[in-house]
């Protein structure tokens, strides 16, 4: 039973961050033009670890770029951990801020460089384990692309490849691929 209640505890130590997260994400940069939400049933230990990320910072999964270049184009890299087309981003290091974070991600996993305007989609990620429950914000950030020549240098070694995508052309094998075409028409 003292399981049950440390793992109670920790999803709600977990929300209040990550109601402050997206209450210090709207101040700073206002509502973005899309928000999803996202429904995740998970292990027990996968569950620990995901709240425990929120706890930390508010993000399970940290902060990422939609990013395009001037003939509209979308950036994705290949995570081979999932075997998905995915934004480039991950999780936020010590102090960095959401931005800090995306920004650096996205030099490591693509080596391209961006001016970032404000956010793009502010994501709900919901996580539940038996009668546990808490949730996280996904912060993904707009930019346009201020280097076009993608160099993958992921210390990770997660990256395999980064690519220009038409976004009405984006992989099937693209996470969250109908919402990323909605987030780049709202882009326009």
């Amino acid at each position: 039973m003292m399981a049950v209640d440390g793992l109670w505890f920790l999803a709600d130590e977990a929300t209040q961050l990550a109601e402050q997260a997206y209450h210090q994400l709207t101040d700073a940069y206002g509502m973005p033009p899309l928000e999803r939400t996202y429904q995740k049933r998970v292990s027990r230990d996968r569950f620990r670890t995901l709240a425990e990320r929120i706890r930390h910072n508010g993000t399970p999964y940290g902060a990422h770029t939609l990013v395009r270049r001037d003939r509209g184009q979308l950036l994705l890299v290949r995570h081979d951990g999932v075997d998905l087309w995915v934004l480039p981003g991950g999780g936020v290091d010590g102090s960095e801020s959401f931005r800090e974070a995306a920004e650096r991600e996205l030099d490591e996993e693509a080596g391209i460089q961006a001016t970032y305007r404000g956010l793009a989609m502010l994501n709900r990620i919901e996580v539940t384990c038996g009668s546990c429950s808490t949730w996280g914000v996904l912060p993904i950030f707009r930019a346009v692309a201020d280097t076009t020549t993608p160099a993958v240098s992921d210390p990770d070694d997660e990256i395999s490849a980064a690519r220009w995508f038409d976004p009405e052309g984006l992989p099937e094998d693209t996470r969250d691929r109908e919402d990323l075409i909605d987030a780049a028409r709202a882009m326009v």
